[in-house]
C-alpha cells in the first residue's frame, strides 16, 4: 500500500488497536516488575503495600530489617561474576568474529559456501543442548589428557573458562554477521587508491578500514556482551562454583521470589536501556548528513 494514499476507517483503528496490543503485551510485565521492586512487602506482586526502598538499601546488621540488593553479597558477587564473563565474550567474539568477517568475505576458497552455513549452526541449536555437547566433549578430553598423560586440564571442568567458552561458540556467530555485513559494503577502492599511495597493510588496516568498521565492532561488541549477560540455558549446563547472576536468579526463585530480584531486573533494565540509546546516540553521531 502507498503511504501517501489515504487508508480506510478500519485500517486505521485497527492498526492503532494492534499497536496498543503489542506494546501492552511487551512493556507491562516490566512495568510491573519495577513498580513491585518498591513494594513494602515480602513478595514481588500485587496487593501494593506501600512504597519502601528495602529491597535495595536494607542492611542486613539492622535488627529485622530486610536485605536489600547492595548488602546481598552473593547476589553482588554473581553480577560481578556475569561481568567478567560477558567481558571475556565480547572480547573473543569482537576479535574472532572480525577475523571471520574478513575470511568469509576478503578470501575464496573451496567450501566457502559450505563454511558460512555451518557458521550458523549454533544459532538454531537449542541452548541445553549446546551446553551438553560442550560439557560431554570438554569432560571426555580432560578425563582423557588425565589417564594419558597425567594433566589436570581444570579449565575443561564445570566452572567459568567453559562458561566462556560455551558462550562464546555461538556468540561470535552473530558477531560475525554482524561485521560482515558491515564489511560487505566497503569500497574496495579506497584501500586500493591507500597502497597505491605507498601505505602499509597495517596502515590501511588502521586508518581505513577499523574506522568504517567501528559502528559494526561497537554494535557487535553490545550484542555479545548483553547476549553474554543474559544467557541461562547454555550457563547452566557448564557452571561450577561460581554462578553467573541468571543462575543466581534461577536457584533464587526455587527457594522463593524475593522484590529483590525485581529490584536486579529493575537496575538491567536501566542499564540496557541507557547502553541503547548511548548506542543510538553514537550511531546518528557516526553517520554524516546528507546533502540534498
Amino acid at each position: 500500500m502507498i503511504p501517501s494514499l489515504p487508508r480506510p476507517t478500519w485500517l486505521r483503528i485497527s492498526t492503532v488497536l494492534y499497536g496498543c496490543a503489542f506494546f501492552t503485551f511487551l512493556f507491562v510485565p516490566l512495568v510491573v516488575v519495577a513498580v513491585f521492586a518498591f513494594n513494602d512487602a515480602p513478595y514481588p506482586a500485587p496487593p501494593w503495600r506501600g512504597f519502601t526502598l528495602d529491597w535495595f538499601l536494607g542492611r542486613a546488621d539492622a535488627a529485622g530489617a530486610r536485605v536489600g540488593l547492595l548488602d546481598d553479597g552473593p547476589l553482588l558477587a554473581s553480577v560481578w561474576t556475569s561481568i567478567v564473563v560477558a567481558t571475556w565474550v565480547t572480547l573473543l567474539s569482537v576479535l574472532v568474529g572480525t577475523a571471520n568477517a574478513f575470511l568469509l568475505e576478503r578470501t575464496r576458497f573451496a567450501g566457502k559456501q559450505a563454511l558460512s552455513l555451518l557458521m550458523l549452526a549454533p544459532l538454531v541449536i537449542p541452548g541445553v543442548i549446546l551446553g551438553i555437547s560442550i560439557l560431554a566433549l570438554a569432560s571426555r578430553v580432560a578425563n582423557l589428557a588425565d589417564d594419558l598423560w597425567g594433566l589436570e586440564l581444570d579449565f575443561l571442568r564445570p566452572g567459568l573458562p567453559l562458561v566462556v567458552l560455551g558462550q562464546f561458540s555461538y556468540i561470535v556467530s552473530i558477531a560475525t554477521l554482524t561485521i560482515s555485513a558491515r564489511l560487505k559494503r566497503f569500497d574496495i577502492a579506497l584501500e586500493e587508491a591507500a597502497y597505491n599511495l605507498g601505505a602499509s597493510r597495517a596502515a590501511v588496516l588502521w586508518t581505513i578500514t577499523l574506522p568504517y568498521l567501528q559502528p559494526a565492532l561497537v554494535g557487535a561488541a553490545a550484542i555479545s556482551f548483553l547476549m553474554s549477560f543474559e544467557n541461562f540455558n547454555t550457563t547452566l549446563m557448564l557452571v561450577g562454583s561460581d554462578a553467573p547472576l541468571t543462575v543466581m536468579m534461577y536457584g533464587r526463585m526455587r527457594e522463593g521470589a524475593s522484590p529483590v530480584l525485581n529490584a536486579v531486573s529493575l537496575l538491567l533494565m536501566l542499564a540496557s536501556a541507557g547502553l541503547a540509546l548511548t548506542l543510538m546516540r553514537g550511531d546518528r553521531r557516526a553517520t554524516p548528513p546528507t546533502t540534498g
